[in-house]
């Protein structure tokens, strides 16, 4: 048994983690301010983990819940495109100033293992597809916000890296692609496929159903079920190596037209996908080599076909609860 602590546990990887390593008969103690997560998420844990309140930006708070664990998970983060655009500032202060506490309490409390979340944003636009670990990380512009997010985690690389070279036994780091399941909160784009498909079914009740994407729908992402990328971040946790860099998802390319009509068919209908103006700051293709991590065990289990379907129809369900309303009242 290890005794971890996982920073970011009521969001959604780090609660599916948390779960997981329970499961395992780990014991755990659970940082979060709750800003995006929420404990519900860890219902049927609840009362078997330590859940600390507390803001990762707090070095007090931090170094608090640091002590006396064997082992840091570290994932508080804030995720979610809509954010990076619109509250740069946050996610870089969270993203940063958490990382540098993180590492700080290590030190002044001894823990010597650490294994922190990157993101794929790191290298942003990949120089070769599928994308190794070994590609330069990249911040295209500056004056691009939605580069907030993937500034913070390059940044968080080299610190982890640069700290861990001393007073440390293992750091080691996963980069997550595109992770998607049930209650991932609503800024990404399977569930905002999903309330955009129930709205344009309802709209269109016969025929097909027109669904605008921004782009011209070729632009291609590798996406991985939440039960792969757990079963991915706990092989790094138990196997990867010392200042190692893995990435975490399922080498399963698939166009964003593809995954607009995929969204659709789940709710029976055919799509007719229009495109629109791309996203400014937009990457074209991402999909990784998982190479280094099915050296150490890992083989993903879920292709997409099999793992969208059950999220769409838990998000068309909340789509279509919160739509209806109370009796009496506008829908929100």
């Amino acid at each position: 048994m290890t005794h971890y602590l996982v920073t970011g546990g009521s969001g959604f990887i780090g609660a599916a983690l948390v779960r997981r390593l329970v499961r395992d008969g780990h014991k755990v103690r659970v940082l979060d301010d709750n800003s995006r997560g929420h404990t519900g998420r860890l219902h049927d844990v609840l009362e078997a983990v330590e859940f600390v309140q507390g803001d990762i930006r707090d070095a007090d708070a931090v170094s608090k819940a640091v002590k006396g664990v064997d082992s840091v998970l570290h994932l508080a983060a804030v995720n979610g495109t809509k954010h990076f655009y619109e509250k740069p500032e946050v996610v870089l202060d969270v993203g940063v100033r958490g990382m540098l506490n993180v590492l700080d309490a290590c030190r002044a409390n001894g823990v010597g293992n650490l294994v922190v979340a990157s993101s794929s944003e790191a290298y942003q636009t990949p120089p070769a597809i599928p994308t190794p670990e070994d590609v330069p990380l990249v911040v295209p512009d500056v004056l691009n916000a939605r580069y907030s997010y993937g500034g913070s985690k390059l940044i968080s690389e080299l610190l982890a890296v640069n700290w861990g070279r001393t007073g440390f036994d293992r750091v080691a780091i996963f980069r997550p692609h595109n992770v998607y399941g049930p209650d991932m909160g609503w800024e990404h784009v399977v569930p905002e496929f999903v309330r955009r498909a129930v709205a344009a079914v309802d709209l269109a009740p016969t025929g097909l159903v027109p669904f605008p994407i921004q782009g011209d729908g070729s632009q291609t992402r590798a996406f991985v079920h939440i039960d792969d990328a757990i079963d991915g971040i706990v092989t790094v946790v138990e196997r990867g190596e010392h200042l190692g860099i893995y990435h975490v998802g399922n080498p399963e390319e698939v166009s964003i037209a593809e995954l607009a009509r995929q969204t659709v068919a789940c709710l029976g209908r055919e799509a007719e996908v229009l495109a629109g103006p791309p996203a400014p700051g937009g990457t074209d293709r991402r999909c990784p080599d998982i190479s280094r991590l099915t050296a150490l065990g890992f083989t993903p289990r879920i292709p997409l076909a099999q793992g969208l379907p059950g999220v769409v129809d838990w998000y068309a369900a909340r789509t279509r609860s919160v739509a209806a309303g109370p009796v009496g009242q506008a829908a929100e």
